[in-house]
């Protein structure tokens, strides 16, 4: 991969990059952060990058350095952080993209990951399970189970529409 490639392929990724990022993190400076690493590491690693598979590259380097920062900042949570992610509040939504907001962030990490990869990104099973380092038989549990939350969490009597 040559310059030329590479910025080519920030031109084209990037904002889908952003997204799949943001959509997980849920913050836009920490997400950008993430994103710019990513980008980073790519950068020195482009010689040894091929350009067809650049964007897997990019996907895989973001993803990764986004759980690091998960592992991090889980280290670093205080008592009361915890504390406060334990209190439910009853809400009556009429935004349907909220909800879904909502029913996503309940989701585990890794089923967030790959539902968004698959169902907004557009990923094939194998795709993910390359990015994710996971096989295609788990990202397709982890897809069914994922669904199946959003499913029972979505119809559930109190956020009916």
């Amino acid at each position: 991969m040559n310059t030329a490639d590479y910025n080519t392929c920030v031109d084209n990724h990037a904002d889908g990059v952003y997204r799949f990022i943001l959509k997980n993190m849920k913050d836009e400076d920490q997400a950008r952060d993430v994103v710019q690493d990513a980008f980073e590491k790519m950068w020195l690693k482009v010689d040894e990058i091929n350009p067809e598979k650049a964007k897997s590259y990019l996907f895989t380097t973001a993803y990764r350095t986004m759980i690091d920062y998960f592992r991090k900042s889980k280290k670093e949570s205080r008592m009361e952080d915890s504390h406060l992610n334990t209190l439910h509040t009853e809400r009556q939504y009429s935004d349907l993209n909220e909800v879904l907001h909502e029913a996503l962030g309940r989701l585990p990490e890794i089923q967030r990951s790959v539902v968004l990869l698959r169902d907004y990104e557009g990923y094939n099973y194998n795709e993910i399970g390359e990015i994710t380092s996971l096989s295609e038989s788990q990202v397709k549990v982890y897809i069914f189970r994922a669904r199946t939350s959003l499913k029972e969490y979505l119809v559930s009597i109190d956020y009916l529409i």
